[in-house]
């Protein structure tokens, strides 16, 4: 079995966005020359709104199928749920928090955003969600293996 880093599933995921969206703030504040561009309102909360329209679908599909939202305790997952919106990701939740990243990167406009967005995507990637999947494939089996060749782990 592999020995598991210590950093896996150790920061919850919204830490590790308010992580992220605290170095946008704060490259904006160090190299205020960084910054490019002020977008309408409108193309800030549109990412805002899929956030909390994938977020919410997201919880209550697991909610419904009474399986756990936990980040830390991917062991307690009680069925595989691949309808709704995981159909269109197998990570709809840390897709919202990336949306909700990708809001408040526009907002700040600056140079760096694209830096801290994909930061945010490696390390959810490396220390969130292939832990996750190692549990889901063991548990899960072709059945997991079948969704994942059907759905992309982000979109």
């Amino acid at each position: 079995m592999r020995k598991q880093h210590p950093l896996e599933l150790l920061i919850p995921p919204p830490v590790v966005m308010l992580a992220a969206a605290g170095l946008g703030w704060l490259s904006t504040w160090l190299w205020r020359g960084g910054v490019l561009f002020q977008l309408p309102l409108f193309w800030i909360l549109l990412p805002v709104l899929l956030a909390s329209v994938i977020g919410s679908l997201a919880v209550f599909h697991f909610l419904r199928a009474r399986t756990t939202v936990h980040p830390h305790c991917p062991d307690r997952t009680s069925c595989l749920v691949a309808h709704g919106v995981f159909r269109l990701s197998r990570n709809p939740m840390y897709l919202a928090l990336l949306l909700l990243l990708i809001a408040w990167m526009l907002q700040l406009g600056h140079l760096l955003a694209p830096v801290w967005l994909a930061g945010f995507v490696a390390y959810i990637t490396r220390f969130q969600i292939k832990p996750e999947e190692r549990v889901l494939r063991e548990r899960f089996g072709e059945a997991y293996d079948a969704y994942c060749r059907q759905t992309r782990r982000w979109i």
